[in-house]
């Protein structure tokens, strides 16, 4: 996952002198957009322009870069029948130290290999004391925790990798340790891009990188998993107690190459790529600040937030037969939120490239995508 930067709107409240260089703006806007009018709003300035929508692209990148440079960040809108391009001072923003990074990652390390060293005493039926034994911490983080953290962290690195392509500032994933008694060990990763997204391509190509990336880890990871699990099945007696993990449909189609009982436990490496597969997934869903928002907002412009409603919806729907559903549409809607900053030039439109890797991106929710993830 990936949290964009935000901006807030013009303010034409106030015509006060603001704190900007307004005779280098409008040498740098006029160099590439011809304007009309000028007005100025509380630490804002609005530039209304004539703007030829072939040239679009490269000029507002030029004029980006440009601008960017003298601590300034240009946004192109559609109001009311006329092209504005807002100027904003690029706001301060604290870097915090890589070594937070490295420690997330180390408190991740450990709680995901507690968490695999449960899942291996409970398939033992060992004591609970064995949890802190060397072989079995040493399972769980060979089992579970490594494989778990491949997909998160090459998912995020995607990511980074694309946005530093885009010459975006971006930090290093934050990993999130979660302690057992907690299933996982990890309440996933997430990177922070301190920059706004210059346009619809770039946002698209940081949107789609991670779930694609974290994908293909998750696949080969799934498939040692079931040859673990084929090579050495634990059966145990159904009860009411046991939970079943759903298999996606991508999990389906490669189970049907191996021979594993119905009744079998399922092995950590094949619940890491389980998990890997799932949460790609839900980055996938068209809400918000998740990567299928990007995706979705790369594609659909401000047609998005009915995509995210519709989701939202489903998701209720879906939490009348499996109540985690209902939980996790509160998470959306208190802490994600439904609404999608736009890139700061939303009209230079995709290229085929980018609709087929949209088309991709769906093709990866609906395998990847289990309706009840966990059943009795």
């Amino acid at each position: 996952m990936s949290n964009t930067w935000t901006w807030k709107p013009f303010d034409n409240t106030t015509n006060n002198n603001i704190d900007l260089d307004i005779e280098m703006l409008k040498t740098e806007i006029g160099k590439n957009f011809p304007f009309y009018d000028v007005k100025y709003g509380k630490d804002t300035v609005a530039f209304f322009c004539r703007i030829d929508e072939y040239l679009l692209e490269e000029k507002f990148d030029s004029l980006r870069k440009s601008l960017s440079e003298k601590g300034y960040i240009p946004m192109i809108r559609h109001e009311v029948g006329e092209q504005v391009i807002y100027v904003i001072r690029k706001p301060k923003i604290k870097k915090r130290p890589n070594w937070i990074n490295i420690i997330l990652l180390i408190a991740t390390i450990f709680t995901t290999t507690l968490a695999g060293s449960l899942q291996w005493v409970s398939i033992k039926s060992a004591t609970w004391e064995e949890v802190i034994s060397l072989s079995y911490l040493l399972n769980g983080l060979i089992y579970f925790s490594i494989p778990l953290l491949l997909i998160l962290g090459i998912h995020e690195m995607g990511h980074y990798f694309t946005s530093k392509k885009h010459h975006l500032d971006t930090s290093l994933p934050y990993f999130i340790p979660l302690p057992p008694p907690f299933t996982l060990g990890t309440f996933g990763a997430l990177i922070s891009t301190r920059e706004p997204i210059p346009d619809r391509k770039t946002l698209l190509d940081i949107g789609i990188s991670g779930p694609i990336c974290g994908f293909l880890v998750a696949i080969p990871i799934c498939i040692i998993g079931l040859f673990l699990m084929q090579q050495n099945p634990i059966i145990i007696k159904p009860t009411t107690d046991n939970l079943n993990v759903t298999f996606p449909l991508i999990l389906q189609g490669f189970s049907k190459f191996f021979i594993i009982p119905e009744n079998a436990i399922i092995h950590p490496t094949l619940f890491a790529g389980w998990v890997g597969l799932f949460i790609t997934a839900i980055n996938l869903l068209p809400i918000g600040q998740l990567d299928g928002g990007h995706v979705a907002r790369a594609i659909l412009k401000e047609k998005q937030r009915y995509a995210s409603w519709v989701v939202i919806i489903i998701i209720f729907v879906l939490g009348l037969v499996y109540p985690g559903w209902l939980m996790f549409a509160f998470i959306i809607l208190f802490l994600i939120g439904t609404q999608h900053q736009p890139p700061l030039n939303d009209f230079s439109p995709l290229d085929n490239r980018r609709k087929i890797l949209g088309i991709i991106a769906f093709i990866i929710f609906i395998i990847s995508f289990a309706p009840i993830p966990i059943s009795a």
